[in-house]
């Protein structure tokens, strides 16, 4: 997905941590082997949660679908302890912008037409059942080029997530089960990806254990009938993202690739998102998005 790097990177900005960092938070836990700064985790839960507004940690868990909640709420209820969500919602922000603006600079090649591509991208979406990008919605565009972009990115990213949790809930499955599901469809071992959503041994012995007499999961690996569940929901997925794709066109859906391909490939060059994540192993099982 060549949206990804451009929209997340904000969740391994340095300039994002450090603004947390002034506000409370505890800063970067380290890096990953390619250089790449981690988030914070009660920092990165309420800075993302903070685009609903100062909801409860029980909300933000809801929304954000996979994580455990029990790693969620109280981390939400310490963010609140420190600042307001209108605060930490424009210190995500400006990070994010400020990392773009050090890897591409102010005005990369082809920003003012990407704005409107992305904007063409968003207009038709609708807001219902979509919490994340119901509160970017909310909030408006920031005002300046480039941030437009990353916060018209962001809602793209956001939608879809939204989507995603709306297809897998609507398949009967929780969050852990999901999770375990997700691994073998993307080609990993079981339990190496769901584990950095905070889910106990416990909590995951019981998932498996359920997968396994719904005839969906069998010696850690999808059964057919597994593998057409999990495929379903990415159907149902893509079929909620068709109005994207519809409002850019053969053409423009073209052209928005070929502007933010190379955008993605400088912010990883640069340390600004991770060589390989979460939406690249999906893509080994030929069913992610192409944006």
């Amino acid at each position: 997905m060549v949206l990804e790097p451009v929209a997340a990177q904000v969740y391994f900005s340095p300039e994002c941590h450090a603004g947390y960092a002034e506000l409370g938070f505890s800063p970067s836990p380290g890096s990953t082997s390619g250089g790449v700064q981690l988030p914070d985790g009660p920092a990165y839960f309420t800075s993302r949660g903070s685009v609903m507004g100062q909801v409860a940690g029980a909300v933000v868990a809801a929304a954000f679908g996979v994580f455990n909640p029990e790693a969620v709420v109280p981390s939400i209820d310490f963010g609140w302890s420190l600042v307001d969500a209108p605060t930490i919602c424009a210190a995500r922000t400006r990070g994010a912008v400020a990392q773009l603006e050090r890897v591409l600079g102010p005005s990369p090649d082809g920003l003012a037409r990407a704005a409107v591509l992305l904007a063409t991208a968003v207009a038709p979406l609708r807001p219902e059942g979509k919490p994340l990008y119901a509160g970017l919605l909310g909030l408006g565009l920031p005002g300046e080029p480039l941030a437009d972009a990353w916060r018209l990115a962001d809602m793209l990213r956001e939608y879809r997530g939204d989507a995603h949790i709306a297809a897998w809930t609507s398949a009967d499955l929780d969050a852990t089960e999901i999770g375990l599901l997700t691994e073998p469809y993307w080609g990993i071992p079981l339990r190496s990806y769901v584990r950095t959503r905070a889910w106990s041994d416990e909590q995951l012995d019981a998932a498996e254990k359920r997968l396994v007499e719904r005839g969906l999961l069998e010696d850690g690996a999808l059964t057919d009938e597994g593998r057409a569940r999990r495929e379903s929901i990415e159907v149902a997925t893509d079929a909620q993202c068709v109005p994207i794709l519809d409002a850019l066109g053969d053409e423009g859906l073209e052209e928005l690739i070929g502007l933010l391909s190379p955008w993605g490939k400088a912010i990883r060059d640069a340390g600004g998102y991770p060589a390989q994540g979460p939406h690249e192993l999906a893509s080994l099982s030929g069913r992610s998005s192409t944006l």
